[in-house]
C-alpha cells in the first residue's frame, strides 16, 4: 500500500501550529503550545532511550492524569514503543497479572504508585518488567542518540489496553495507529471541529474515552485539558473559567456535576457533553434537555478505539436515548438467531471498521470468536430504528456498570471461590443511585464452615480493586443454574426482592 503511513501527529502539528495551545494541566497553570509539547516530547524520548526503551518495547504506566502521562504516550509514539496503560485502581496482584500476560518490558510508575508497582512486580517471574520512576526521567540531559523518522505507520501497534473478560480475566485489545485515526477523523465529521475547541479530558487516561481526547487534540490542533481526576465543582469551574467546548463523561459523572451546578446554567461556549459508559437513563437525558444542556449520547468501546456510533447535535433531542448513527468509516449490523435483524428488533450489536482491532494479545481463540467474516461481534444487545439510528439496550447480558467502570461478575466469582469456606457463589448487579450499579454478592458456604460478610468483604478488597468489590454479601443455601450448569445472574438479582437470602 503506498500511502501506508502519516506523519508524526503531534511534531507535524507543532509545525503547522506550533504557537497553538495545546495542554492545559495540573491546576492551571500548566500551559503548553503544541511546540513546547513537541519540544518536551523529543526531550523525553531521548531521555528513555538514554535508559533503554526501544522500539517495538512494551511499557506499560502506572500514573496519575498529568502533564507528565501526557507527553509519556507521545515520547513512546516518537520511538515505535508500545503504551500499555494500567488502571491506577488495580491491586499489586491484579496489576502483576496484566504486566506478566502483556510480556511488559518496562513499567513506569509515578511517586504516588511506587509501592503498586514494586509490590506488583516483586509477584512476577524474574526477570520482570524493568521499573523506572518517572521523576527519575527528569534533568537528564537530552542526547539525540535515538533516529526518529516522525512518521507512524497505519497498521502498527500503537498501544495495548485491557479491558474485562468473561472468564474472570481481562483480555488486551492491541489498538493501531490506523484505528485511532480513523476513529479522530469520524468523531471529528460527527461532532464538528472548531479551531476555539477545547476539550476537557477528566476521565482516566487510562482509558480508551480519555486517551483518545490527547490523541484527536493533536490531530485536531485543539487544547486539550487534563484533571488529574474527576472532582464535579472543580469540571464546573474549568468548564467557565477555561470556555470548554466539549467534556466527556458517563453517567454518573453527569449527574454529580448537575447537581454541583444547581440552576446555574452552563455558558454557550459548552457544545457537546459526550456521554457514554453504557445505556442513559430517560430522566437524565430529559434533565439535561430542560437545562439546555447539550448532551450528546455515544456508544463505543475499546476494541474500537472508543466511539462507534455518536448522536450527532441536531438530533439530540429528536433520538433522545439514542446513541446516534455510526460515524463515517463505521458501519453498524444487528444480527438475531444469525441472521440481520429488522428494524427495531433486538440483537447482539456487529461493528465493521478501519477502527476495529485486529485481535487480543496472545488471545487466538478469543479474537476469532469477536472477529468474524469481517465484523466485530460486540456481544452487546441493541436494536436500529427504522432510520438507522441505534439504541443500545443492555452492554453484555452480565456486566455491570459501576460509575463509568466495567465489573464483569465472572472475575469477581473466581476470587469469591476462591475463599476455602466458599462452595458457590454468584455476582449479579443492582441499581444504585450514585454510581449507576453496584456488584452484589451471593454466597453458599462449604458445609460445617462459617464465615462473615465483613470478613469475605476483606478477602476480596485485597485481591480486588475497591469498585468491584461486592457491596452486600448474601448468604443462600443454593444457586439457581440451568441444565447446563450456567448461572443465570439476572434471576440473582431478582431473588432479592423474595425471601430467602440473607447478608
Amino acid at each position: 500500500m503506498a500511502n501506508d503511513w502519516l506523519p508524526d501527529w503531534l511534531h507535524q502539528r507543532a509545525v503547522l501550529s506550533p504557537d497553538r495551545l495545546a495542554l492545559v494541566a495540573g491546576d492551571g497553570t500548566d500551559r503548553w503550545t503544541f511546540g513546547t509539547l513537541d519540544a518536551h516530547v523529543t526531550t523525553l524520548a531521548n531521555q528513555l532511550v538514554v535508559f533503554g526503551v526501544r522500539a517495538g518495547d512494551r511499557v506499560a504506566l502506572l500514573m496519575r492524569n498529568g502533564r507528565q502521562f501526557v507527553t509519556l504516550v507521545h515520547a513512546l509514539s516518537r520511538l515505535g514503543a508500545v503504551l500499555v496503560p494500567l488502571n491506577i485502581r488495580l491491586t499489586p496482584s491484579e496489576i502483576g497479572w496484566q504486566l506478566a500476560d502483556v510480556r511488559a518490558g518496562w513499567l513506569i510508575h509515578d511517586p504516588y504508585h511506587a509501592v503498586a508497582a514494586t509490590a506488583a512486580a516483586r509477584e512476577l517471574p524474574q526477570p520482570g518488567p524493568v521499573l523506572l520512576d518517572a521523576g527519575s526521567l527528569r534533568g537528564l540531559p537530552n542526547q539525540p542518540s535515538h533516529p526518529i523518522s516522525y512518521r507512524f505507520q497505519l497498521d502498527a501497534p500503537h498501544c495495548i489496553l485491557y479491558t474485562s473478560g468473561t472468564t474472570g480475566h481481562p483480555k488486551g485489545v492491541v489498538l493501531t495507529y490506523g484505528n485511532h485515526w480513523w476513529n479522530a477523523v469520524g468523531s471529528c465529521l460527527n461532532l464538528g471541529l472548531s479551531p476555539d475547541d477545547r476539550w476537557l479530558a477528566c476521565l482516566p487516561l487510562f482509558h480508551v474515552g480519555g486517551l483518545a481526547i490527547l490523541l484527536r487534540s493533536v490531530i485536531y490542533g485543539n487544547a486539550a485539558i487534563v484533571h488529574e481526576a474527576f472532582d464535579p465543582v472543580a469540571v464546573n469551574q474549568t468548564i467557565d473559567a477555561e470556555a470548554v467546548t466539549i467534556i466527556s463523561v458517563v453517567s454518573v459523572m453527569l449527574r454529580r456535576m448537575l447537581a454541583a451546578r444547581g440552576g446555574q446554567p452552563y455558558p454557550p461556549s459548552l457544545r457537546c457533553v459526550l456521554l457514554g459508559g453504557g445505556p442513559a437513563a430517560r430522566d437524565l437525558l430529559e434533565d439535561c434537555a430542560r437545562r439546555g444542556v447539550p448532551v450528546v449520547q455515544t456508544y463505543g468501546l475499546t476494541e474500537t478505539a472508543s466511539q462507534v456510533a455518536t448522536l450527532a447535535p441536531e438530533d439530540a433531542l429528536r433520538k433522545l436515548g439514542s446513541a446516534g448513527k455510526p460515524l463515517f468509516p463505521t458501519e453498524v449490523g444487528i444480527v438475531r438467531d444469525g441472521a440481520e435483524a429488522a428494524a427495531g428488533q433486538v440483537g447482539e450489536i456487529v461493528v465493521r471498521s478501519p477502527t476495529v482491532t485486529p485481535g487480543y494479545v496472545d488471545r487466538p481463540e478469543a479474537t476469532a470468536r469477536a472477529l468474524r467474516a469481517g465484523w466485530l461481534h460486540t456481544g452487546d444487545l441493541g436494536y436500529l430504528d427504522d432510520e438507522g439510528y441505534l439504541y443500545v439496550v443492555d452492554r453484555r447480558d452480565d456486566l455491570i456498570i459501576s460509575g463509568g467502570e466495567n465489573v464483569y461478575p465472572a472475575e469477581v466469582e473466581t476470587v469469591l471461590l476462591s475463599h476455602p469456606a466458599v462452595d458457590d457463589a454468584g455476582v449479579a448487579g443492582i441499581p444504585d443511585e450514585r454510581w449507576g450499579q453496584v456488584p452484589v454478592a451471593f454466597v453458599k458456604l462449604r458445609p460445617g464452615l462459617t464465615l462473615t460478610a465483613a470478613e469475605l468483604e476483606t478477602y476480596c478488597a485485597e485481591r480486588l480493586a475497591r469498585y468491584k468489590v461486592p457491596t452486600q454479601f448474601y448468604f443462600v443455601e443454593s444457586l439457581p443454574r440451568n441444565a447446563a450448569g450456567k448461572l443465570p445472574r439476572r434471576e440473582l438479582a431478582r431473588s432479592l426482592s423474595r425471601p430467602g437470602a440473607t447478608e
